[in-house]
């Protein structure tokens, strides 16, 4: 079963298409990662498939349901959407900012009830934020400050997770922390990851299921070992990719690459 459907999917910003007939899966319970050259689309699809951007054509169907027709706080209960870099009000402290989560559930003047506050206390929890909880936001590194927007989908509690470029501006150990964290959610908790990631080889680490874009249409969907192949990557990157399996995790790396000539050698014009 899949989580997010689409059927021929076109996706524009006025006169300019962005996507074309586009029809993709997110399978339920899975981790998927988008992946794709700059420009190509992958943030826009996940726009689209969260409601933010409406499609100029298609369908896009949320578990099984034409999410058109769907309530705005209905969707909000089934998926959680964190965009690009969030930012949160200044001043707000972590279990503030983790509360907004509550908001789909709320009835009435919004206050939060002992079972919001208890799924606070959780969320906050899992994600190792506890002792943080009275800080604010703003005085957390970046790695900390993903966290709490990655507790405050939690506090939705939602099935569904949407990310689009979760591990941007973050070094290289809160890339991991991040990325694990969101692996854990999904096999601990049965959440299902969808994410748009540049680092092609924590995309195969982490990713269960996989989906290349290139100009707005699939290159190739499926396992990372069926994605992460030199036909592939040339394909989507224009690159000449040397592609291993990792000692440790048996996934696909991308260990070098060299950009592909746009014209034969010695054929180049003057």
């Amino acid at each position: 079963m899949n989580s997010i459907t689409t059927e021929d999917l076109d996706i524009a910003y006025e006169d300019a298409m962005i996507v074309k007939s586009l029809d993709i899966n997110i399978p339920k319970g899975k981790v998927t990662t988008i992946i794709g050259p700059n420009g190509c689309g992958k943030s826009t699809v996940l726009k689209a498939v969260g409601r933010i951007l409406k499609p100029k054509n298609g369908m896009v169907y949320l578990n099984g349901d034409d999410i058109r027709k769907l309530p705005t706080k209905e969707i909000a209960k089934k998926m959680a959407i964190l965009p690009q870099t969030p930012t949160a009000p200044s001043g707000l402290t972590v279990s503030e900012l983790v509360a907004y989560g509550r908001f789909p559930h709320q009835k009435g003047f919004g206050k939060l009830t002992p079972e919001d506050k208890k799924i606070i206390q959780w969320a906050l929890s899992v994600t190792k934020l506890t002792e943080f909880e009275n800080r604010e936001v703003d005085t957390l590194s970046g790695g900390q400050r993903q966290r709490v927007w990655i507790s405050m989908a939690l506090a939705q509690q939602t099935d569904l997770i949407l990310l689009d470029e979760p591990t941007t501006y973050l070094d290289l150990a809160h890339q991991l922390e991040v990325l694990e964290l969101l692996y854990d959610l999904n096999r601990r908790q049965g959440c299902t990851i969808a994410m748009v990631l540049h680092d092609l080889n924590l995309a195969a680490r982490f990713s269960d299921y996989m989906i290349a874009i290139r100009s707005g249409k699939v290159i190739k969907h499926g396992a990372p070992e069926e994605v992460m192949v030199p036909e592939v990557l040339k394909e989507a990157f224009s690159i000449d990719a040397q592609i291993v399996l990792e000692p440790k995790t048996g996934r696909p790396v991308c260990l070098t690459y060299d950009l592909l000539s746009a014209e034969p050698a010695g054929e180049k014009e003057v």
